[in-house]
This record gives structure tokens, C-alpha cells and sequence, in this order.
């Protein structure tokens, strides 16, 4: 199955860069360019693309705003958004990642963390290492995103009322940047029963992937940003 990628940047110089190397791989092909959020959300459309690299800032439409575009289309509901940034948490990541992308990549990235990015976002699953996800921890303590007892928001944590003591502990890992290989190995189950516990919890929270999760789990106060 080949990966149909769309890249959403206003610099022609960088897309072109882009193409050559996802249209390099044998599994994967660039199906068009956007050089804005509007000509993204037309071109997921009508090229039906699998996955968006998508670039926060561009004219008009931004990425921010072309993202939610995507997430909110029922038709669009298997496409996966990857934003790209300058730097790997700025102040539209937490944003990007509330309004529905699968999580989010350093342009400087290399090469080869660019193609798994598009494989694993096209496999379904988060864009969120331990590092960006002390990186995400951050920017929810700088946003206000520290809560406590009594400033959690209600209706996130009343949602988690329908989760099991198991999947919670298994949320908690999941916010921790923890693969489901790491997380069987932590609670002594296998990567499959991590794997069914992931999904029930994405299912119950209305979750569109991990990343997902894991501004779930901090806005509800599941777990708490950790000050060092």
C-alpha cells in the first residue's frame, strides 16, 4: 500500500526538498502541494491524501487552522496531520495537537526521521518520543496547563469515568511518551492487550489517536506536569 502525502508549506524551495525524498521511497508518493491551510484542506480533498506534513505558519489560512479543517471533516477522518516546526515545541504545538494532529516534527529533522514520521502517523499512531513529550509537559505548564484538583476541566475528567482501572494506568503510560513495547514490559502484560486497552481508551474519550490521549490525560488532570 503506498502512502499518499500532501505537503502543506508556503516555501517552495523546502517542499521541493520534501518531494524528492518522500517520492524516493517505494511505499510512498507526494499526491500535491499547498503553499496554504485553505489549498491543504482542498488538496486532502481531492487528492485523497493519507497523510499532511503540515507547516504552522503560512499565509492566510495557517496550519492551525487548516488542521481543525481537516479533523472536523467526517470525509477526512483517515487522514493523519503531521506538523512541522521550527522549533519542536512552539507556541502552536499544544494547540495543533487539541485540534486533531497526530502529533509534530522538527523541520531540522533528519531525513530518515522525516519517512518513519509518515509511516507511523500513516500506521495510526502518535508522533509523541519522551522527548517531545517533555517538550509538550512544558508548554502546558508555560499555557497554564498545570492543574490541580480544583481547576481540572469537569467535563475531561467526568469522561474518564467511562475508562477502567487498567486503561487509566495504561493512559498514564501513554502520556509518558511510552511506546506499547514499553508499556507491556512496565505492567508485566503483553504489547497486545496494550494495544486493545489503547484503542478502548481512544474509543471512550473520542480520542483521534494517541496524541490525543495524552492532551487528555494532562487537561483532565489525570496526570500532572511534573516540575523539576
Amino acid at each position: 500500500m503506498t502512502i499518499r502525502v500532501l505537503l502543506a508549506d508556503d516555501q517552495a524551495l523546502l517542499r521541493s526538498a520534501f518531494r524528492v525524498l518522500v517520492d524516493s521511497e517505494p511505499d510512498m508518493e507526494v499526491v500535491g502541494e499547498a503553499s496554504d491551510g485553505a489549498e491543504a484542506v482542498r488538496l486532502a480533498k481531492e487528492q485523497r491524501a493519507d497523510v499532511v506534513l503540515m507547516d504552522i505558519r503560512m499565509p492566510g489560512t495557517d496550519g492551525l487552522a487548516a488542521t481543525r479543517m481537516i479533523s472536523s471533516d467526517p470525509g477526512l477522518a483517515h487522514v493523519r496531520i503531521v506538523i512541522l516546526t521550527t522549533f519542536e515545541v512552539d507556541d502552536y504545538v499544544v494547540q495543533s495537537l487539541r485540534a486533531g494532529a497526530s502529533g509534530f516534527l522538527g523541520k531540522g529533522s533528519e531525513p530518515d526521521e522525516l519517512l518513519t514520521a509518515i509511516r507511523v502517523a500513516a500506521g495510526g499512531e502518535a508522533l509523541l518520543s519522551p522527548a517531545a513529550t517533555k517538550g509538550l509537559i512544558a508548554r502546558f505548564l508555560a499555557q497554564g496547563g498545570d492543574t490541580h484538583d480544583g481547576d481540572r476541566d469537569p467535563a475531561r475528567s467526568e469522561r474518564l469515568d467511562a475508562l477502567t482501572g487498567r486503561e487509566r494506568e495504561v493512559l498514564v503510560q501513554v502520556a509518558g511518551g511510552h511506546s506499547n513495547d514499553e508499556i507491556a514490559e512496565r505492567l508485566e502484560v503483553s504489547p497486545l492487550t496494550v494495544k486493545t486497552h489503547v484503542n478502548r481508551a481512544m474509543a471512550k474519550l473520542g480520542a483521534r489517536d494517541r496524541a490525543q490521549l495524552v492532551v487528555i490525560a494532562y487537561e483532565s488532570g489525570l496526570v500532572r506536569p511534573r516540575v523539576d
